[in-house]
């Protein structure tokens, strides 16, 4: 039996990952009032190998949360396996999504958003501890989303709490708000001055090869790879769960490209981390 709680804050995507589970096969109860959840479980781990496979989700709607504490104990004193998803999401990307659904916050039917969310994250903040997987969904499609919950889920794949964000951007254009970690690239050969290959980008082959046949660029990219696989250990055990690594040049299209894509399959052939790539600024002019 393999027995999740789904979990987090309000607008962070639960619904979203339950019906993902649901999709993957399992059996999922959303919502189920908190005296309940104690029945629930038994029924869950006898029914004699029918499910296999069970989400349950859970949030502030569902009633004193301390209940859901006491559950996991009793779950895990007798052996049987609980794990726990939270999804999660900065502040101000949980205000936009409640102000863009026009839905009010569970736990201020007036008043500000702000504030519900801050309540929410203190009452849930056990919950965040006690969790197996932490999945920020700051600046995840639905597609992200699910492939994650499929690795985790489905694949049964090594999960480090940690999502990786690579943006490649322009100077002109400023810097990422989100950024992590920024580097500027400006020092490298810029295929901008060259004809035939200012109208192209960092994702074609006659680019990539330009920018890198400067011995900095290759010193600097093996350089950037090292500092990076020695942080993310450290950011991980720090309890950091997103990561945004920011590459940028003057106008985002061919050396910031160039190194983030190299960066990106470098991270990603490690296959230790959640990872996407977003080219900010390629399509400007």
């Amino acid at each position: 039996m393999r027995f999740v709680i789904v979990t987090g804050m309000s607008g962070a995507g639960k619904r979203t990952a339950m019906k993902i589970l649901e999709d993957a096969g399992y059996f999922c109860v959303d919502n189920l009032p908190v005296p309940l959840i104690r029945k629930f479980t038994d029924l869950a781990f006898n029914s004699m190998g029918d499910i296999d496979k069970v989400a349950l989700g859970v949030d502030i709607r569902s009633g004193d949360l301390s209940v859901v504490d006491s559950v996991i104990d009793y779950l895990k004193l007798n052996g049987k396996r609980c794990e726990i998803l939270f999804l999660d999401a900065g502040d101000d990307t949980l205000v936009k999504r409640f102000k863009e659904t026009r839905r009010t916050h569970p736990l201020v039917a007036e008043g500000r958003v702000a504030d519900g969310i801050a309540r929410e994250r203190q009452i849930l903040s056990f919950l965040k501890k006690r969790a197996d997987y932490i999945i920020d969904t700051d600046t995840l499609l639905v597609k992200e989303l699910r492939s994650e919950l499929e690795k985790i889920f489905v694949e049964n794949k090594r999960y480090s709490n940690l999502f990786i964000n690579v943006v490649s951007f322009g100077f002109k254009y400023g810097i990422p708000t989100d950024s992590d970690l920024v580097f500027d690239v400006r020092f490298m050969p810029n295929p901008f001055y060259v004809d035939e290959l200012k109208r192209k980008t960092g994702n074609d082959k006659e680019v990539k090869e330009f920018v890198m046949s400067s011995p900095a660029s290759a010193e600097f990219l093996s350089k950037l790879n090292d500092m990076i696989n020695f942080l993310i250990p450290n950011y991980v055990i720090e309890g950091k769960n997103q990561l945004v690594i920011s590459i940028g040049c003057t106008g985002g299209k061919h050396r910031s490209v160039t190194i983030a894509n190299k960066l990106y399959e470098n991270l990603k052939e490690k296959g230790e981390y959640g990872i996407k790539i977003t080219h900010r600024d390629i399509e400007r002019e």
